[in-house]
């Protein structure tokens, strides 16, 4: 991760104050909505969070982050992480102030959406479909959902207030204190449930000036692209990994007759191109890249290993499946079995990546599922977010791994096979030159010839300098 003893200190203070009241029904939200994609740690931070600040106020005393890791029982790295998760999805910002001898932090807890507001949000619903599956999000969409209540066969006989109530004498009204008594206090405001600001996608990674040089003013009206519409593109473009040249085409199938563009529309057509283009199927995690903050490298750097890590860093499990396979599409048994393991270890992409490479030169290019989840679970327990750590583990147990893979042969093929060197990464080199000479390789041609597909990886960052191969979500 990203150098959080830069950010954040044990000793460092934190107030926590929320973005308005928080009820009942925002919790319920959070827990069914939110949680199945932040994970259960980063929801019991918010809910921690929540319980610091005192009753009937909005706002909590002083408290530290060492306070905080007794709390949750988590050391700070995670603390962090897990707290990046919540401002990423809208749940909190964070405000620092520091002097010379200490930082202090604000914690301001944010309303989640309404039920409706995630439900057309265009994407935190999409993350949610693809990750629990048709049948659990219809049945969580019915939670939140009520049956209309029919009035048009009734008539209303509501009392107005002045029917029940009468006025005050004139005397009363003449003074003023009530209105001036009503008044909030200098430095105050009243409490009250906060509008949720949905999501936001940065334009930085998406060109509107390029979007805009392929559609002229008689095609798609400057009118057309409002604000709603224009924040509608960018989350379908980080969505679906669209670009400005296909966007263009899904904006004009989206146009009306009266010049302006159908968001429902809009959407509809992109996500039509996107099951089109990824064999009928919604974004899966498979297609994510590694999370910018648990990035190790800032470019492709000199060195091979530098280029392997940027590479592994900027391309997606998917795409590392088909470079690996000299371009042709991933089975899907191989998709499936990297996006489960990646679900249930919870394994960042980059940390996917290393694991695929490590694990396909290691077993004849082939992707064995419990040999995978094997080791995947060891990462998980050794809570590995990161490219340059799961290779450094990788290295510190490779043994241990062997003997995995050697006791597996010996349960599953009983039958005698020549013995050969096991194919290892280049960033194994230098430690195997340590351990020894190697084995006697003894390999079919076909063998020979998918082995060498491994080296369009090596040829890949080291001619194009790691550029990105893969796209995100």
């Amino acid at each position: 991760m990203k150098q959080y003893w830069h950010e954040v200190q044990p000793v460092d203070s934190l107030f926590v104050t929320m973005n308005g009241v928080l009820h009942e029904y925002d919790r319920k939200v959070i827990s069914l909505l939110y949680q199945p994609l932040i994970g259960a740690v980063s929801t019991n931070l918010y809910s921690t969070l929540t319980f610091l600040v005192e009753k009937n106020n909005l706002s909590s005393p002083e408290w530290n982050h060492y306070q905080l890791m007794d709390l949750m029982g988590l050391n700070l790295e995670e603390i962090y992480g897990e707290r990046l998760k919540l401002e990423g999805i809208g749940l909190l910002k964070t405000y620092m102030k520091s002097t010379d001898d200490k930082r202090s932090y604000i914690y301001e807890l944010q309303p989640p959406l309404s039920a409706e507001q995630f439900f057309t949000d265009g994407m935190l619903n999409i993350y949610l479909y693809q990750k629990i599956g048709h049948t659990h999000f219809m049945k969580l969409k019915g939670v939140f959902l009520k049956k209309n209540v029919k009035t048009d066969e009734h008539k209303e006989i509501t009392r107005s207030f002045p029917d029940v109530f009468s006025s005050m004498s004139v005397a009363a009204l003449q003074t003023g204190k009530g209105e001036k008594a009503s008044e909030p206090e200098p430095n105050t405001a009243f409490t009250h449930r906060k509008a949720a600001e949905p999501i936001q996608i940065s334009g930085n990674d998406f060109d509107f000036d390029l979007l805009l040089s392929g559609l002229t003013t008689s095609m798609v009206p400057r009118k057309a692209l409002t604000p709603p519409v224009k924040e509608t593109i960018r989350k379908l473009a980080f969505l679906y990994s669209i670009n400005e040249v296909e966007m263009q085409k899904i904006i004009l199938s989206s146009m009306t007759a009266d010049e302006s563009i159908d968001v429902d529309e809009l959407r509809k057509w992109a996500r039509d191109w996107y099951q089109m283009e990824n064999d009928d199927k919604l974004p899966q995690l498979v297609n994510r890249l590694q999370p910018p903050i648990l990035r190790d490298s800032e470019g492709p750097g000199d060195s091979k290993e530098s280029k392997l890590i940027h590479y592994l860093e900027t391309t997606s499990p998917r795409q590392l499946l088909i470079d690996l396979s000299g371009g042709a599409l991933p089975a899907m048994s191989d998709l499936t079995a990297v996006e489960d393991i990646m679900l249930s270890q919870q394994l960042e992409p980059g940390v996917m990546n290393v694991l695929i490479h490590y694990v396909m030169l290691k077993t004849d290019m082939k992707l064995s599922k419990n040999y995978t989840e094997k080791i995947a679970s060891h990462w998980a327990r050794k809570k590995i977010k990161t490219v340059k750590a799961a290779m450094e583990l990788a290295k510190s147990e490779h043994r241990q791994y062997q003997s995995w893979a050697k006791s597996k042969k010996e349960g599953n093929e009983p039958r005698k096979k020549p013995i050969r060197t096991e194919m290892l990464p280049d960033w194994f080199l230098d430690e195997e030159a340590q351990a020894g000479p190697a084995h006697t390789i003894t390999e079919s041609d076909e063998l020979e010839e998918r082995r060498k597909r491994v080296e369009a990886i090596q040829r890949k960052y080291q001619k194009h300098g790691g550029e990105k191969g893969g796209t995100d979500q």
